[in-house]
């Protein structure tokens, strides 16, 4: 059985899905319909991800998405998770591996601020941190080992849009979006792509719609506090 967040001891998860049944718990029910009682809304809990790995960041935020997380926030230094530690959402993954800081102060300072949830990265389930960290609040701990480093980034890039929703997007929007970063026009993208400055366009369009910002500064701004473009 996999382990919930009221056993005892230091649970381990063998793989983030682990954490749905405790999500699906805590979730709010939809309003009954014509006759019938209250429908259980198990697809819709938001996250914040910690952590300054952008390649464990990007692949914990895909496997959370395909497991019907509806916002995903991404914080990569100690300040923005404290500027988002505020406002609860139903979990929070601490990425022990952040060279900024342990972390420690963090995980008790978001249980303070009534995070329910709170579970840690670590490389090592035994390692000093770990046990720091639940000291402090945590209440289950991953292995970044299983997280799918390889699988996330085969099926592009997430970025977290205007919106707060995670957006995945292909290897070439990215391809574009770094090229206009760099300053470039959609007929020079074009040229280095081997593409028509039409579809620059249209590719750009079609990144706007998703992360909710038709302005190239702005989605830039939205994929580069992602970590996806240099």
């Amino acid at each position: 059985m996999s382990p919930t967040f009221e056993d005892a001891g230091r649970p381990r998860l063998q793989r983030l899905s682990d954490l749905l049944p405790d999500l699906r718990a805590g979730t709010p029910r939809a309003a009954a319909g014509p006759g019938g009682p209250p429908r259980p809304r198990e697809d819709r809990f938001s996250v914040l991800v910690i952590g300054n790995r952008p390649n464990i960041r990007e692949a914990v935020t895909v496997q959370l998405t395909r497991m019907g997380a509806t916002e995903v926030r991404q914080a990569t230094t100690m300040a923005m998770a404290r500027a988002y530690a505020a406002e609860p959402r139903d979990l929070a993954i601490v990425d022990l591996g952040m060279r900024e800081s342990s972390g420690t102060a963090l995980i008790a300072e978001l249980r303070g601020c009534g995070w329910p949830r709170v579970v840690v990265l670590a490389a090592n389930g035994d390692a000093p941190e770990v046990h720091a960290a639940f000291q402090a609040g945590a209440q289950a701990y991953l292995l970044t080992a299983t997280v799918p480093l390889g699988a996330a980034r085969s099926k592009g890039t997430v970025v977290i849009g205007a919106d707060g929703a995670p957006h995945e997007l292909s290897a070439r929007e990215i391809e574009v979006l770094q090229l206009a970063a760099d300053g470039q026009s959609n007929k020079e993208i074009g040229e280095q792509l081997s593409l028509s400055a039409l579809t620059v366009k249209s590719h750009l369009s079609r990144i706007g719609r998703r992360l909710g910002s038709g302005d190239r500064a702005r989605m830039v701004a939205l994929a580069m506090r992602a970590g996806v473009l240099r």
